[in-house]
Formats: C-alpha cells, structure tokens, sequence
C-alpha cells in the first residue's frame, strides 16, 4: 500500500491462500484519499484471478489474458483500467540462452494488479527503486506502471549486451585458423536473438502508445476523464444505474489517480522508451550481424571443401605419373626396346621420381599442397 504525497508504504501479508483474496479487496476498500494498492500475483491458479478480478471489477477477457500467459506484448483499455501485458526476460551465459517470462499489469483507478509467469519477479526491484525514490509515487499507480517498465527494459539492455559479448566470441571463433564448423551454434544463438526479438519488438508500439499525446489516444472528455473510444461515457460496459458507464482514469468515485498525473509523468516513460527503442536496435543489429556470421561461416566451409578438392587432385595427378608409366611398361609386348636395355628399369623409376616431385613442387608452389 503506497500514500502518494508521503511516499509512505505498508506491506500487507495476506496469510493463507483461501483468505487472501478477501484480505486484499477488504485492505483495498480501506483505502484513504491519495492512497493506492499494489496487489502482486506469482503464477496464480486460474480461480484465485477469477475472484480477484471479480472483487476488482475486471473485464472477463483481461482475466482471461492474465490466466493465459501466452501474450505478446500488448496494451489495452477495459473501462477505467489499463492492461499491459509484457514479457520478462534475461540471459543465461552458461547455456548461451535467452529465456522469457510474462507479466501483465493492470492499472486501476486506486490500485494496481500484477500476474507474473516465470522465475524472474521484475516486481521485487521496482518496488526497491520505488522505496529508493518515494518522490514518483506522486504519480499514483502510473509510478508502479513506471517502475516495472524500467526495470523489465534495463533487464533487456543488459541481455542485448550479454548477446553481444558471446556473439562476439563466436565471430573470434569463425574466423580463427582452426577447422571447426560452427554453424549449429550461429543457429542456437540466432534463435535465441528471435526470441529476444519477439519479447522486445512488440513492446515499442505499446510504450509509444502510452507516449502519444492523451487527447489523441484517450481523448479527454468534457468532464475530463478519459475515455477508450473518444465518445464521452461510452465504453460498452454498464455502469451502476445500468446505463454505459464512462472508462475514465480518475475512476468511478473520483478518488483515483487525476488525469495530470499522465503528462507529468510522460517525461519518465519517455526515458524509458529512449531505452527501449536503443535496445531494439541493438537486437535488430545483432539478428543482422548473425546473418552475417552465417554467411561467413558457410563462405569458410565452401573454402575448406575446395582446398579439400584441390589437394585430392594434387595427389590424383602426382599419383598419375608413376601409374601410366608402369603401365606402358606393363603392357609385356615382346618388341619394347627398353626391356632389353640393362639400364631400362632404373631409367624408368629414375622418371616416375622425377615427374613426380616436379609436380609436387609445382603444386605445393600454387598453394595446392
């Protein structure tokens, strides 16, 4: 639980699995004025989101989404909340991979929500840098939001720079003098840079999105809460007196985060986008460099098969000296002036020895041998 203007936060421990649900939405309805809650779910089961959401008051198919955990990266609008969904990643040096987790963030009026898939909790170092920096809480929940992102993107800059390191190293190996094919490994780590290419791609529009200007993207009404669609109080949902109620960032009690929180903030998400959009291009980068590795690798590959060839006919043709001359000579005609002759058979290695080494000599002066 965080107090905006004091930067004051609570931890609150929600004990047993079947309490904590009702713990969360009653600590939740407790909350004072300038206070938000930050609700965190690890791998959750399928009914425990339900009955959360349910007491948050969530769109059905963003639950579906925060069960699923199979997104790509993604921002949507359900009434007054904003989901993000967006993947986690980071890089194992020892095994040359890149693995991917999903979390996905729901911003609510009054709270934030969110259900983190995989071993990597991105959670736990914003809120850190949240305790560190208790000045962004004046941002509401948005400063969750922040923090996440920031976090999630500084874990994908330090991947791409791990990449690059073994990427290197791979190079250093293609073009060393020894005879290693390494093309298994430029594939691995190929695939490994499309995965990371899947995580941080997506994620530029999402961030560019919530960097556009609000009148254009959420359209400020004339009461001055937000709408999705940019016609005021239409939203495809009923609100309490069952007409459609408005999707608005203030929320439906008016105690939520105001809308000038955005604009002040967009100066931080836009730090954040400057890094994400670098990052992207490092990994555009490495992807193309990869290709070129490839290329390369397959160049030295064809380069080995054709001295292999060149030496294969070195020897073929030194080889052939000897065995045509034993041949003529094999033949065993009776009238072959050189059978009779006492000095025929040492003449006859005395050339094959001669020919032979003046092709071995030629061959090994051209680079053959």
């Amino acid at each position: 639980m965080y107090e905006e203007r004091s930067g004051r936060s609570e931890t609150v421990e929600c004990g047993l699995e079947e309490e904590a649900c009702d713990r969360v939405l009653k600590r939740l309805r407790e909350l004072g004025e300038g206070e938000f809650g930050w609700v965190r779910l690890v791998d959750p089961a399928e009914a425990e989101v339900v009955r959360l959401a349910e007491g948050l008051g969530l769109h059905p198919l963003a639950v579906e989404d925060a069960v699923q955990a199979q997104q790509r990266p993604k921002r949507e609008r359900f009434g007054d909340v904003l989901a993000v969904a967006l993947k986690t990643l980071w890089y194992l040096e020892d095994e040359t991979a890149v693995e991917t987790g999903e979390m996905m963030l729901f911003v609510g009026p009054r709270y934030v929500l969110t259900v983190r898939h995989g071993p990597v909790d991105p959670a736990v170092e914003a809120a850190r840098r949240l305790a560190a920096n208790p000045d962004m809480l004046r941002f509401g929940p948005l400063s969750v939001l922040h923090a996440v992102l920031d976090v999630v993107v500084d874990a994908y800059s330090d991947s791409a720079e791990k990449v690059r390191t073994a990427l290197t190293t791979l190079e250093d190996c293609v073009f060393s003098t020894t005879r290693v094919d390494h093309t298994q490994a430029i594939y691995s780590l190929k695939r490994e840079v499309r995965e990371f290419r899947d995580a941080v791609q997506p994620l530029v529009p999402v961030l560019q999105g919530l960097l556009s200007d609000p009148r254009q993207d959420g359209r400020e009404s004339r009461s001055g809460q937000w709408s999705r669609d940019g016609h005021e109080g239409h939203t495809g949902q009923e609100g309490p007196d069952g007409q459609d109620g408005p999707a608005r960032w203030d929320g439906p009690d008016g105690r939520g985060p105001r809308v000038h929180h955005l604009p002040k903030a967009l100066p931080y998400f836009r730090d954040v986008a400057d890094h994400l959009n670098r990052t992207d291009t490092e990994v555009r980068s490495l992807d193309e460099l990869l290709n070129s590795v490839l290329d390369a690798q397959q160049a030295r590959v064809g380069t080995w098969q054709n001295d292999d060839m060149r030496r294969i006919s070195a020897w073929a043709a030194i080889f052939a000296i000897p065995t045509m001359v034993a041949g003529v000579y094999g033949m065993n005609f009776e009238h072959m002036p050189e059978l009779g002759w006492s000095y025929g058979y040492p003449l006859a290695l005395a050339l094959m020895a001669l020919a032979s080494g003046a092709l071995y000599r030629a061959f090994r002066r051209n680079g053959w041998l």
